[in-house]
């Protein structure tokens, strides 16, 4: 028997944690908030990505931005750079969307052609305007536990933990992946959360024990089925945030078909993270657009 909160023992197939439901739940909140607003007189929160070149899963995650936050009536706007733009042509595009007042999110599409920084992108990024939440200043305010902009595809983690109802605090919680970009960000959220965490990264000796002894498991590597599905603590809670395709097939870092029979609840991929991380983008823009009102 288990009590309340806790991640369940199983013997049937986990539950889908269903991301592209939960997502479509908040765009629909977002709709109706924005409505209210423009209703009011005031204007609608605004959203510009930023894409350099050509790379084709970027043009279609920007497009996919776009038409999102059209749907619930944000302002947007897109800017579309060649590969061969100069470091200092972006920092230009960026400075100037600063100071767009009708602007409150920059999105500066990654990755970048090599030779261009995105450290040196993202921190010009202004702060209140960084969507993203990977300033130096927000992820800043993470570690230490301040207010601030939070990185979408975490943020989309956590929310998706809740929704299964599990009470983390003194979770045995581990994460697959130690990118400053998911990996490090979502470890700091379940700090926050008092689970006890463990954060591994291609230096750990025995992934396959780590993984073993994962009440709450998050997986963001890129590395199609990294995680064998019998590596799954019977009853875990599995957030599979990888994005691969794999015999033009989109697959996750998890090996799903094996995973789904040991573990409690277990994203899919596609219709997991990935819908839930647009959305965050679109609260984002709309929290910090409310924000630099106050």
């Amino acid at each position: 028997m288990n009590g309340p909160g806790q991640a369940p023992e199983v013997d049937a197939l986990a539950e889908i944690i269903d991301g592209k439901g939960r997502a479509r739940e908040m765009r629909e909140g977002l709709a109706r908030q924005i409505a209210l607003r423009t209703a009011a007189g005031k204007r609608a929160p605004g959203l510009v990505t930023i894409l350099v070149g050509e790379d084709p899963p970027s043009q279609i995650y920007v497009a996919r931005k776009q038409r999102e936050s059209k749907e619930i009536g944000m302002h947007s706007e897109s800017v579309e750079l060649p590969a061969s733009v100069s470091m200092d042509e972006v920092l230009d595009t960026i400075d100037r969307y600063n100071n767009t007042p009708d602007i409150d999110g920059i999105l500066l599409q990654l990755p970048l052609p090599e030779h261009l920084s995105a450290e040196r992108g993202l921190s010009a990024i202004d702060p209140a305007k960084d969507v993203d939440g990977l300033h130096p200043l927000n992820q800043g305010s993470l570690f230490t536990g301040r207010p601030g902009l939070r990185p979408c595809t975490p943020v989309s983690c956590m929310l998706l933990l809740d929704s299964t109802g599990i009470d983390l605090r003194g979770k045995h919680a581990v994460v697959v992946g130690s990118s400053a970009l998911v990996g490090k960000p979502v470890a700091m959220m379940l700090l926050e959360r008092f689970a006890t965490v463990v954060l591994c990264h291609v230096g750990t000796a025995d992934l396959r024990e780590e993984v073993s002894r994962a009440e709450v498991l998050v997986v963001a590597v890129g590395k199609p089925k990294l995680v064998k599905g019998d590596w799954i603590k019977p009853g875990a809670v599995v957030i599979d945030v990888g994005i691969n395709r794999v015999d033009g097939k989109l697959v996750g870092d998890v090996e799903f078909e094996v995973a789904v029979e040991r573990a409690s609840y277990i994203t899919p991929v596609p219709g997991g993270v990935g819908p839930m991380t647009v959305a965050m983008l679109l609260q984002n823009t709309y929290d910090a657009c409310v924000a630099r009102e106050l």
